[in-house]
């Protein structure tokens, strides 16, 4: 018995050991929370504003441009996915990457070819291990994302949008990535970037109550579209990594939650456990005590007859 309470002692100690490193990873999730939502909150009337500046452009002219003209008949899009670099975060990195299944399946079911970039190492180990091309992928910088990162990712996909089809191109550019709605409420969500849906934004800006600026073009409309293209394809990423990054702390922090409370539990099971049994090993050695003091007893009455 006392061997079986032996082992109780030792996963008692393992289990809060464990409890320890999850509260720490609770409390450490819950403070980068708040800074990566200032970051989103901050991202925001930027990357707003030059929508709206674009949409306003494409409004006041004809220019056909990759920013705001759909091809007639695309045969290629680029499918971006954001995952996380480390795990212990529930189904946060799953989540995205259903998400970019399904739209990768629709996608597929239009009749158009599908070249996919991951950001975040869970992303590039799910496509690595099943041996599916991933045409570029970045990591390490998921936990706190720069404007410089979103820069380099945005790079490839421009030059992509910006070639034909025909020299291995593409004719839309999708981003699939976790939206942060509260502490609690994260979704994987999926968005087309390139071309921009120009009716949709009226349709916003007219709900809104708002009119949109008019612009005069110097030296022409054209150009101010490629040089704002860069610019919104970097600002829609930035502001996709930070939500993404708010998202994934959110999730980390209700993984090492649950998982600290499991092993506040498991624990007290434990603990109850471990009473039994040196409860039965008290009661065993009692019985033995008093089962040799009768035997003492009978033998001390058979000398004396």
């Amino acid at each position: 018995m006392g061997a079986q309470l032996r082992v109780y002692k030792r996963r008692i100690q393992a289990v809060t050991a464990t409890k320890k490193i999850t509260k720490a990873m609770e409390m450490i999730a819950a403070s980068r929370i708040v800074k990566a939502q200032r970051k989103v909150t901050a991202s925001m009337p930027y990357a707003t504003e030059l929508t709206r500046a674009v949409t306003a452009v494409a409004t006041g002219s004809n220019t056909r441009h990759p920013l705001t003209t759909e091809a007639e008949s695309p045969v290629r899009a680029a499918v971006l996915l954001l995952t996380s670099d480390r795990g212990l975060a529930g189904g946060y990195s799953s989540n995205a990457i259903k998400a970019a299944e399904k739209l990768r399946e629709r996608l597929a079911a239009e009749g158009k070819e599908v070249d996919t970039y991951i950001v975040g190492r869970k992303g590039v180990a799910y496509y690595g291990f099943r041996e599916r091309k991933v045409v570029e992928s970045w990591t390490g910088f998921t936990d706190s994302p720069e404007y410089a990162d979103a820069k380099k990712i945005a790079a490839p996909l421009i030059e992509s949008i910006q070639k034909d089809t025909a020299e291995g191109g593409v004719d839309e550019l999708h981003i699939v990535f976790t939206e942060f709605v509260s502490m609690m409420t994260q979704n994987a969500v999926d968005g087309r970037m390139l071309p921009l849906s120009i009716d949709e934004v009226a349709k916003e800006s007219t709900e809104k109550d708002e009119i949109l600026p008019l612009f005069d073009f110097e030296p022409s409309a054209e150009d101010v579209l490629d040089a704002l293209l860069p610019r919104y394809v970097e600002s829609r990423i930035y502001n996709a990594l930070l939500q993404a990054a708010a998202s994934e702390h959110a999730a980390r922090r209700r993984a090492m939650k649950s998982a600290t409370d499991n092993a506040g539990d498991l624990i007290k099971s434990l603990s109850r456990l471990a009473n039994a049994a040196r409860q039965a090993e008290i009661t065993q050695e009692i019985s033995e005590i008093v089962g040799g003091a009768g035997a003492l007893a009978d033998a001390s009455a058979g000398s004396d007859k």
